[in-house]
């Protein structure tokens, strides 16, 4: 497997915007230019949504936006369910999934790692090896990063797989993480909502702006 590496400066950073619950919020989110979008699953969630659901509101995604499920711990019989009736979709896996559960369904996927001190993501995804992403988060107590950043500089280089950056960005502080860590995308909930699960249309639009500027600062500079 090929190490993966930082992205050069033009590269443009993918969005995914996750916990969306109304049609209106998965307009705004598509018109703002985002790549994906978050269903949320997990029924201990406030953001979450039923499969059906899910399925509503990926109805409104043009092609080439991706519906993305998150699970945490969920039945093998559900993740069938999900993809039969979402096969368009990827599965995020946030929970305490073992590589054999996230790979038993055959359908691509990517993983949440829960970044504290001590933690050693290259290991980690490496269990993963056919993960499509893995997706970094704040380590608090239950699932979910919980809108809490967490250190950046626990994040090693060589990671085997693109990286999604997430925990506690928002419309303010996702230019630096851009620019710092140089992710292949990031992932934002809790920072673009008015509150929980009810997004918030300025700044939804504000966050993929600040994700935009930060692409084309790094084009001219040629430097992060």
């Amino acid at each position: 497997m090929t190490p993966f590496r930082a992205p050069p400066a033009d590269h443009r950073t993918r969005i995914k915007i996750c916990g969306l619950t109304r049609e209106t919020d998965v307009n705004v989110a598509v018109d703002a230019g985002v790549d994906a979008v978050g269903f949320v699953l997990y029924e201990k969630s406030p953001r979450h949504v039923t499969l059906d659901r899910a399925v509503t509101l990926a109805r409104q995604l043009p092609p080439f936006v991706t519906p993305v499920l998150l699970l945490v711990n969920a039945e093998a019989s559900f993740v069938s369910e999900a993809i039969a009736r979402l096969p368009q979709a990827l599965l995020q896996f946030h929970g305490d999934e073992t590589p054999d559960q996230c790979e038993q369904s055959g359908h691509p996927y990517i993983r949440a790692a829960r970044m504290a001190s001590g933690f050693n993501l290259l290991d980690f995804a490496q269990r993963f090896a056919n993960a499509q992403a893995m997706l970094v988060d704040a380590h608090v107590e239950g699932y979910g990063g919980g809108g809490k950043l967490f250190d950046w500089s626990l994040l090693p280089s060589g990671l085997p797989c693109p990286m999604i950056l997430s925990a506690g960005l928002n419309p303010d502080n996702v230019t630096d993480g851009v620019r710092q860590v140089r992710p292949w995308a990031v992932d934002v909930s809790s920072g673009v909502e008015a509150a929980k699960g009810i997004k918030d249309a300025v700044l939804m639009r504000q966050f993929c702006q600040a994700v935009r500027a930060a692409d084309r600062q790094s084009a001219e500079t040629g430097f992060f």
